[in-house]
């Protein structure tokens, strides 16, 4: 067997591919057969495959787990794409120039059937290959370290990070990092940490039951930030301290790329969303609300925010900070509607 994985489009037959580059490692060619299915072996015999090439999705760019294994025509398409995606998830061997690169390269892309991949880096530094000096492949996993970092610090800032200091604190350059952080998570910083302090006023408001408590609770320094954030959370602050008195709320549990999700509004907007929820807990966190399953309008209006979220780039992050990232999105762009609607009915910002 080749160290890189012969081209989908070859099918079984008397054909071989053990002249191109042969493996000394008969392990590491086990380890390849397992991670990405469909290969042909140079008997012509086919690897065991795991993933339906006849499902359109696959090939539309939706992201597999970062432990599937990914079918060479699937990171084939991929590589045509260049989909940021599958950066980290495996790398490209170029057999005519001896390099290996990104999915995401900028660079030409070569003949077919010069093209392999490999799992990683070091797979392919062991194979015979050098990084390509131009799409830099081995910094990647450095960048996923860097964005899992950056999402940490900003979970737990207990007061506002700029830029510049977020950028200094995980080794990068501001501009850099903000176009690297946007680009895996689908929202900037600044957007990430706006949600952040709006769920901790949020988590204040519940415990303190007193919005100016509440206010400095979250970390805010004056009150015109706090109302600013706080716009978009579906009631004013007064109702999120009473456990939402006087408020109709109408729920509905929704598929969504990361699992299902409760999804909880009132005629202002999104007031909750989350993971593996149902009413009752709604109910525990809105014990004054109304509460009423949502209508197919009410339900319409829900699936819109979550098709409009950006689901994050990057599949090698952690599924609880996807997670978080995803709700973050959904809340961003129900804040983006409510803005709208406020600005085409002249409505007033939520106040206390």
């Amino acid at each position: 067997m080749t160290d890189t994985v012969p081209l989908p489009h070859a099918l079984p037959s008397s054909r071989t591919w053990s002249g191109i580059h042969p493996s000394a490692d008969s392990a590491a060619d086990a380890y390849s057969a397992r991670w990405i299915p469909d290969q042909v072996r140079d008997d012509g015999g086919w690897v065991a495959h795991g993933v339906d090439h006849a499902d359109p999705v696959a090939i539309s760019g939706t992201i597999p787990a970062p432990s599937a294994p990914i079918a060479a025509d699937v990171a084939w398409a991929a590589f045509v794409r260049r989909d940021r995606a599958y950066d980290g998830r495996f790398v490209v061997t170029v057999s005519s120039t001896r390099i290996y690169c990104r999915p995401s390269c900028a660079a030409r892309r070569p003949r077919r059937e010069h093209v392999g991949f490999l799992p990683d880096g070091a797979a392919a530094r062991a194979a015979g290959y050098r990084a390509c000096r131009r799409c830099l492949p081995d910094d990647v996993t450095r960048d996923a370290t860097a964005v899992r970092r950056a999402l940490t610090l900003l979970d737990d800032a207990e007061r506002p990070l700029s830029l510049a200091d977020l950028a200094a604190s995980v080794g990068y350059a501001p501009h850099h990092f903000q176009r690297l952080f946007t680009r895996a998570t689908g929202l900037s910083p600044a957007a990430y940490a706006r949600d952040r302090r709006a769920a901790r006023a949020v988590a204040a408001l519940r415990a303190e039951r007193n919005v100016t408590a509440a206010i400095y609770a979250a970390g805010y320094a004056a009150p015109s930030r706090f109302y600013a954030d706080t716009a978009a959370l579906g009631m004013a602050p007064t109702a999120w301290a009473s456990g939402g008195a006087g408020e109709r709320v109408a729920w509905c549990v929704l598929p969504s790329p990361l699992g299902a999700l409760l999804v909880a509004h009132t005629g202002r907007g999104l007031c909750h969303v989350a993971f593996d929820e149902g009413v009752e807990a709604l109910a525990a966190l809105l014990p004054a609300a109304t509460l009423v399953e949502a209508d197919p309008g009410e339900q319409a209006r829900a699936l819109h925010w979550l098709e409009t979220a950006a689901v994050p780039l990057d599949a090698a992050l952690p599924e609880t900070q996807r997670r978080a990232l995803f709700l973050a999105a959904v809340r961003a762009a129900a804040r983006e509607e409510g803005q709208t609607y406020r600005v085409l009915l002249r409505l007033p910002e939520t106040g206390g």
